[in-house]
């Protein structure tokens, strides 16, 4: 993560951007036509599938009535793989010079989160972390080569800031081994410490040198995940219903689970969406803020998903729970990226206490929800329909009555 800093001029590239191996050096904030690369979208994809096999092992630990404990997993490893790829994503925006050293660190990033994914099982099933901090490792390693890059390429202030992060990294990966050798009782806490020292390394790195990033570059990545994010949820749920009715032929109990979590997931896509975040992304304190928060929206974005498969299960009697936990499962993460998405995004942009009030009544009119019984999902996702046609009813008549006022404004 990198905060917000004075834009850097945009310097030319050529001849150098012809060699396959190059000074790592900043990037201008003013670029024009900063996009998502081929090796970005590539990185997200591969990261989706350890956020799969962590949503996957929250709906067995859900279905079999260890919700607290499947809870708590799915946090220390959703987090391991969302700091991951947050820190690859500032770093990115504010050093990508593609050149093959850059590759080849990214490619091994991608390699540790694979490592990551298929310790994931071991970890929920037998608290063995041995294999997700070994592929978190590899991840974080790679990335300390980048900031030591970046050391070499650079002076003073910059320089200081590099060595600080790349020496971050390297503690704080050093203080995850607890969660491997520390007794079982102690790993939440030795979680809850090292999760809060980790936020804590840019905030220091970055103290006398903010890095440059690109806020249209870093807006359009986060929305890129979201988006597959969600589109793992889709899919998920997709196979759950399937397997529910090829297994049971259950299909009136499961068409009202596969419609009310549609719409849920299109509600969820339209209100991210609905606004251009990235001209609100111009100080330290919103960059660092809006970038943490996102822990919230993706865990739960793909929770909803997990949701989803456990009260298929429910439906067609494979989950040990009652009807109300399989409820919950699906309207509390639902309620939970409302309410984030509402707190990062919308309310920067509502008007008036009607437009700020729809998602949090949203929120919880959801939660609501979860006690309808079989009905909860679909009335979940006609809630979450609603709020979006309220919504977008709300900004059309207020723009309407703009358009009203200054026609019947008098010329100057």
């Amino acid at each position: 993560m990198t905060s917000s800093s004075t834009p850097a001029p945009d310097s030319p590239r050529a001849p150098e951007s012809r060699s396959p191996l190059r000074r790592l050096t900043a990037r201008g904030r003013g670029e024009t036509h900063r996009s998502a690369t081929p090796l970005e979208l590539f990185f997200d994809l591969c990261f989706v599938v350890a956020v799969a096999q962590a949503g996957l092992q929250l709906v067995h630990a859900v279905a079999e009535g260890h919700a607290g404990e499947g809870i708590l997993d799915y946090a220390m490893i959703f987090f391991a793989i969302w700091w991951a790829w947050m820190n690859f994503t500032w770093f990115a925006s504010a050093y990508d010079n593609d050149d093959a050293l850059y590759r080849v660190a990214t490619l091994i990033q991608i390699a540790g989160v694979l490592v990551l994914a298929a310790g994931v099982s071991r970890a929920f099933e037998d608290h063995d972390f041995l294999a997700v901090w070994l592929g978190y490792a590899i991840m974080r390693v790679a990335l300390v080569a980048q900031w030591v890059r970046v050391a070499g390429s650079s002076e003073g202030p910059e320089r200081t800031m590099a060595l600080r992060y790349a020496a971050g990294v390297l503690l704080c990966q050093i203080g995850w081994l607890g969660l491997v050798v520390l007794p079982e009782d102690s790993r939440p806490w030795v979680f809850l410490v090292m999760a809060v020292l980790e936020m804590c390394v840019p905030p220091y790195a970055e103290k006398a040198h903010p890095t440059s990033w690109h806020p249209r570059h870093i807006a359009e990545r986060y929305g890129l995940f979201t988006i597959i994010v969600l589109g793992e949820t889709i899919a998920a749920a997709t196979v759950a219903v399937k397997t529910g009715i090829d297994e049971s032929d259950a299909l009136g109990e499961l068409l009202p689970i596969a419609a009310g979590g549609l719409l849920i997931i299109f509600a969820a896509w339209w209100i991210y969406f609905v606004v251009p975040i990235h001209g609100h992304l111009r100080s330290n304190r919103q960059a660092f803020l809006w970038g943490y928060g996102h822990y919230l929206v993706f865990a739960s974005a793909a929770a909803v998903g997990a949701g989803l498969e456990v009260a298929v299960e429910q439906a067609v009697g494979k989950a040990h729970i009652s009807t109300l936990a399989a409820s919950a499962a699906v309207t509390l993460p639902t309620a939970l990226y409302l309410l984030t998405v509402w707190a990062l995004h919308s309310r920067y942009f509502k008007v008036g206490i009607t437009q700020q009030l729809v998602l949090p009544t949203t929120a919880l009119l959801v939660i609501c929800c979860t006690f309808l019984g079989e009905w909860a999902v679909l009335a979940a996702g006609c809630v979450s329909a609603l709020a979006v046609a309220t919504g977008t009813t709300l900004t059309a008549y207020r723009a309407g009555r703009e358009n009203r006022q200054t026609v019947r404004a008098p010329a100057s």
